[in-house]
């Protein structure tokens, strides 16, 4: 297997990311589920998408967003045109330069992703991008069971804990 970090720690989170990933992608084959795989580093991403190949049979499609797109709905829908993938993932947003449109017109568009996508949609966003979601879309963010997370570290949750309780 591929590893995806240096230290033993970091890669069994990102192993558990990425089943969860899978996972998420198989359970919602045929319908619409939103996904958001939360990764700070364009590489990372790409180290972890070889790797889920390892994980998952579903076939995956992938588009990367334009700098200038301003519509993510018309960005997919031109992509795919009348296909409908297994699963998609979309990359990118952190280079849209008008993402605050963006992910305000996702928000007002969200019904049209249920009623016309029959596949789950991974977005791999970062936290600037996470935080968008949650102040400019929140009823479409509101769709991702959760976000799966790939930097963060089992032992910096473990380490968090006690800090708080001695608090």
């Amino acid at each position: 297997m591929i590893s995806l970090s240096n230290s033993p720690n970091g890669t069994v989170s990102s192993t558990t990311a990425t089943k969860r990933l899978a996972r998420a992608i198989m359970v919602s084959a045929g319908e619409f589920s939103l996904v958001l795989a939360c990764c700070k580093s364009v590489e990372r991403q790409q180290q972890i998408l070889n790797v889920l190949t390892e994980f998952s049979s579903t076939n995956i499609q992938e588009i990367s967003l334009s700098p200038a797109a301003d519509v993510l709905y018309t960005a997919i829908t031109s992509a795919i045109a009348t296909t409908q993938p297994e699963a998609l993932m979309v990359r990118g947003l952190e280079s849209v330069v008008a993402i605050n449109q963006l992910i305000i017109s996702t928000n007002i568009m969200r019904n049209e992703f249920r009623k016309q996508f029959r596949f789950p949609l991974v977005l791999w966003i970062n936290e600037e991008i996470l935080c968008k979601l949650v102040w400019l879309a929140p009823d479409f963010k509101d769709w991702a069971a959760s976000t799966i997370r790939f930097d963060v570290a089992n032992n910096q949750l473990v380490e968090a804990e006690p800090q708080a309780i001695n608090a």
